[in-house]
């Protein structure tokens, strides 16, 4: 039941920010007011690393890595699982981008291309977080699930503090990766 309430809830805040992002001249006047308001500074510690390390197409690497894992260990429904949460959320991440063509915030760096919202690097570290948890959490305990969330929480400040993307891109982001993650995950989850 709570799964299933995730999904309806995740799917209407997605909703509700698409089509604020894509309408509402006073949403984005705010979300940008807010973005200024929470980067003030760039010099520290070196949130581009934190950005390579959960770029979308490496998370997708690691993503296969678990899953073949899985498939070697003839942990077919779980591997299969692993996939299908990844490939749906990047799948309808690729199609949000391509269809509310938000501009990224100004005196973004040049190597972060394409449109703003969702934020690719936020959809799959929430979705391999979701992934880590739902696979380790309970083996490994509460440090584990703690560094997990603290290592996402700094893909979450890397990609606002280098001017990727405005505060709902973020949010839209963990929305789409919590839909996906529990609607694959009731038709399709492993059993453990």
């Amino acid at each position: 039941m709570m799964s299933q309430l995730l999904v309806v809830v995740s799917a209407a805040v997605l909703l509700l920010l698409i089509y604020n992002v894509k309408y509402s001249q006073s949403f984005n006047f705010y979300d940008h007011r807010l973005h200024q308001r929470l980067i003030r500074d760039r010099s520290g510690f070196s949130w581009k690393v934190v950005a390579f390390l959960y770029d979308p197409k490496l998370v997708v690497v690691w993503t296969v890595l678990l899953a073949s894992y899985y498939l070697q260990n003839n942990y077919f429904d779980t591997a299969f699982w692993i996939l299908g949460t990844i490939g749906l959320a990047d799948g309808i991440g690729v199609i949000l981008k391509r269809t509310v063509k938000r501009k990224r915030p100004f005196a973004h760096l040049t190597v972060d291309e394409g449109y703003s919202f969702p934020s690719g690097h936020v959809l799959s570290a929430t979705t391999l977080l979701l992934i880590l948890l739902r696979l380790f959490s309970v083996k490994f305990g509460l440090y584990y699930s703690l560094a997990m969330v603290i290592l996402w929480i700094m893909v979450i400040i890397s990609r606002l503090s280098l001017k990727a993307h405005y505060p709902s891109d973020v949010l839209g982001a963990t929305s789409l990766a919590v839909f996906c993650f529990f609607l694959v995950n009731q038709l399709i989850g492993p059993m453990f």
